[in-house]
């Protein structure tokens, strides 16, 4: 942490410096060079004083990453040479799933990340992409996903933590505190705020959210992130706000992310996310307007490229008093960060052996494969898992199971590959350079659908780019090489495509087992089905998987379902008919390895559901913390228990999936110490055969509050391992600032008297449960309040 001779000489150097740079050369901070072959952006012709920053999207078109660490020397020395005061830019990059770049180490989803819940784990991760981003001169790290996700509809879920504040504030934090680790890289979280409530469940749609919900759900994450994990960056959604675009918003930016949450780092906008309030929303008369207004909300950088932020678009705002000070504000953030990166001593990625040696270091692959593994729920499981190395045939079907790129999904290098075979682009504020020849030629669709048929140069390409990356055939083969494996394609990702059934079927009715590989493609671009841009109003599997299950099933074989994709599966024909079920979402390039080896009983599943399922898109948004005489607990009179045609309840309840063994609660001790911590303590054992992992979880019910308040919540959880018959204590401590709510005058205050809390296996199998009484209510400072529980694991002994 920096004592106060060092800010005091830091902001020396970055008054003398802003003190000494004409108007141009400031605004010249504010703006973005973007050199990739769909931009119209001229270096030399553009940026004559130098540019703030540089977006990295001219790697993800390379297939080196030694070019990619060539471009940023290239593009850093120009840009020092443009700048009158030889400043250097901030490189950003997209890093979801790790840096989408190529050769660098990737990671599954968002999700299936959340599914882990495994904040240690998460934190390595997040080193392991600061310490790649470092190597590649990459200084601002796009991640995490802050964003708390209640509808899967929305295409993209998948990059998220999930539905719950607790989970995506914990997470969030571990994955900040990895990046910003190194002190050389800043995570850049998005998008602030309330993205994934759109209407309809449509990307960049407008959202309508009542003030208590957006502050204690949508804001709870980037507050945790800014208090605990110090976060430096952040980027604004593109959606409207009760009317209000967040790019543009005073009140959100300035108002409650600066001075009511205490973020003092910078805000970069979504890619063309200012320019789209004038052209999308219609607000004001002129782009200058509209850049005026994103400044003095605070919004110190555009990217991808200068369109709002120009001199000659600004000046005439020059001497007005507002604008002056948002201008210097932002200038010497932007100085500020360059200064504390190291930027000016060290603005190159170092072109050292070391360097190149940096990128999929063992450790970093032992990384993704353990994210990979613990992020696999099984959902179901009527014991025909695990399976047997003896199995004599096994029928291995779907599109998924011979494909390298399902394995991948949204914001990875994979989901950029489309483009090299002239697939429309679907990510907001890109443009294709070729999009008016794209949108001429002739579009080949799956049938029953509106998606384009995966070029077949993509999975080639793919497996090109990826050697040591296996598909789910092929890893299954090597494990079993002495069984015989009937592989059919049977059905593409999407639409209703029957034609390849026979085939498929008869595969099945020759072995003794059956997996399916279902799912949708979660990607990038016109062929995908999932992603962002590609949002659905149908969240089942697709009629050609929905029908082949029912058709297998006739076949009399046990059948298991292994799932991908960026939504969790909701299926009445798994659930009627599948032996077992797997989520496997997109568990990238260790994700054959993992999937085979949890299939055959290697090592035992552990992820949990981080999204409550619905059986349809009518129950949306569904959640499983709703208020009290809400959703599944309407508890009030009428002609049905649920809707006329589908329960209120969920296919698959928030913290659900199981273990290849049992577990059971004992004694739940919960105190209430003097200064209002609350301690609880229960044991758990593993009450089977088998080595398990059990995510026990803790939730709180307030009881008579002066508010509605949902009906249960989270407050923390513990993966805990366990040897057969071994029992452990498992201690929470919970600040009582985590019980705190937003009262009828907007403060957050914790009400004395009942509280429920219990622990368990999920929000539907709860095993013990202890009411305690808070004696005193007290009202808590916003910054200063506690996001999730702290927990204390010790060892009991064996049964």
């Amino acid at each position: 942490m920096e004592n106060k001779n060092e800010l005091s000489s830091l902001d020396r150097r970055v008054d003398k410096l802003f003190d000494d740079m004409d108007f141009d050369e400031k605004v010249a901070q504010l703006v973005c060079y973007n050199q990739a072959a769909w931009s119209n952006d001229n270096l030399e012709r553009d940026f004559p004083k130098g540019a703030g920053q540089v977006s990295f999207l001219a790697g993800e078109e390379m297939t080196d990453i030694r070019d990619v660490v060539k471009l940023q020397h290239h593009i850093q020395k120009r840009v020092i040479q443009l700048s009158p005061h030889h400043i250097p830019a901030l490189f950003h990059v997209e890093t979801l799933t790790g840096l989408k770049l190529p050769g660098t180490t990737t990671f599954p989803t968002g999700i299936a990340q959340a599914a882990t819940f495994d904040p240690d784990c998460e934190e390595q991760m997040g080193e392991v992409i600061g310490q790649e981003s470092q190597s590649v001169g990459a200084t601002l790290a796009f991640s995490p996903v802050l964003d708390v996700s209640r509808d899967a509809r929305f295409g993209r879920q998948g990059e998220t933590f999930g539905e719950d504040p607790t989970v995506v504030s914990r997470m969030g934090v571990s994955l900040v505190t990895g990046i910003q680790k190194n002190c050389k890289t800043v995570s850049v979280a998005k998008h602030f705020l309330g993205y994934q409530a759109a209407e309809g469940g449509i990307h960049a749609a407008v959202a309508n959210i009542p003030e208590r919900l957006l502050r204690e759900v949508y804001a709870k994450p980037f507050q945790a992130a800014i208090s605990v994990g110090k976060l430096k960056g952040i980027m604004p959604c593109y959606s409207a706000i009760n009317g209000e675009p967040v790019t543009g918003s005073k009140y959100f930016l300035a108002d409650i992310l600066r001075t009511q949450m205490g973020f003092k780092g910078i805000i970069s906008s979504d890619y063309n996310g200012i320019s789209e309030m004038f052209t999308r929303y219609h607000l004001g008369e002129s782009l200058s307007e509209t850049g005026r207004r994103a400044l003095i909300a605070g919004v110190d950088q555009e990217l991808p490229s200068m369109n709002v932020y120009r001199p000659e678009l600004l000046k005439q705002y020059r001497e007005e008093k507002d604008f002056d000070a948002a201008l210097t504000a932002a200038v010497k953030r932007i100085l500020r960060l360059k200064f504390e990166l190291g930027l000016f001593e060290h603005p190159f990625a170092e072109a050292t052996e070391a360097n190149r040696q940096s990128f999929r270091r063992q450790s970093s692959i032992d990384v993704s494969r353990r994210v990979a593994r613990e992020s696999l729920v099984l959902i179901k499981n009527n014991g025909i898992l695990p399976l047997s190395k003896q199995v004599k045939s096994i029928a291995l079907v779907g599109c998924h199971a011979d494909s390298i790129r399902s394995m991948f999904g949204g914001y990875t290098y994979m989901s950029t590959l489309e483009k090299h075979f002239g697939v429309a682009n679907t990510m907001a504020g890109v443009k294709d350079v070729n999009s008016e020849s794209i949108s001429k030629r002739t579009k080949i669709l799956y049938p029953g659908s509106n998606v384009e048929v995966e070029n077949p140069k993509t999975e080639a390409f793919a497996r090109k780019q990826e050697p040591e990356v296996t598909s789910l055939r092929g890893q299954i083969e090597t494990e079993i090489p002495d069984s015989i494996v009937n592989y059919a394609y049977g059905f593409p990702y999407i639409g209703d495509d029957e034609s390849y059934f026979d085939e498929a079927l008869a595969a099945i009715k020759n072995s003794e087992i059956a997996i399916i590989t279902v799912g949708g493609k979660y990607g990038t671009g016109s062929s995908a089905s999932q992603g962002e841009g590609i949002d659905a109003t149908d969240i089942n599997l697709p009629k050609c998987q929905e029908d082949f299950i029912t058709e297998a099933a006739k076949l009399n074989k046990p059948l298991i379902i292994v799932h991908f994709g960026g939504r969790p599966l909701s299926s009445d024909a798994a659930d009627q008919y599948a032996a077992a079920i797997l989520e496997a979402w997109n568990p990238a390039q260790c994700g054959s390895e993992v999937i085979t080896d949890l299939l055959f009983g290697k090592f035992e599943p552990s992820g949990r559901m981080p999204v409550t399922t619905a059986y349809t898109a009518g129950q949306m948004p569904l959640y499983y913390n709703h208020p009290y005489g809400s959703s599944y607990h309407q508890d009030t009179g009428g002609a049905f228990s649920g809707y006329v045609d589908c329960p209120h309840e969920p296919r698959y309840f928030f913290g659900e999936g199981l273990a290849y063994t049992t577990f059971d609660y004992q004694d739940l001790n919960v105190e209430v110490g003097p200064k209002g911590t609350i301690h609880l303590a229960c044991k758990v054992t593993n009450t089977g055969k088998r080595e398990g992992t059990e995510i026990v979880q803790l939730f709180f019910q307030n009881k008579h509050a002066s508010m509605v308040r949902p009906n249960i919540e989270l407050l923390g959880w513990a993966r805990v391992l366990l040897n057969p018959q071994q029992t452990k204590n498992v201690e929470f401590y919970v600040d009582p600032s985590q019980l705190a709510y937003l009262d009828d005058e907007m403060r957050w205050t914790v009400d004395r008297g009942e509280y429920q809390f219990s622990v368990g296996h999920s929000v539907k199998d709860l095993k013990l449960n202890e009411v305690v009484e808070v004696q005193r209510s007290r009202f808590i400072t916003e910054q200063k309040r506690s996001f999730f529980a702290k927990v204390k694991i010790s060892s009991v002994g064996m049964k």
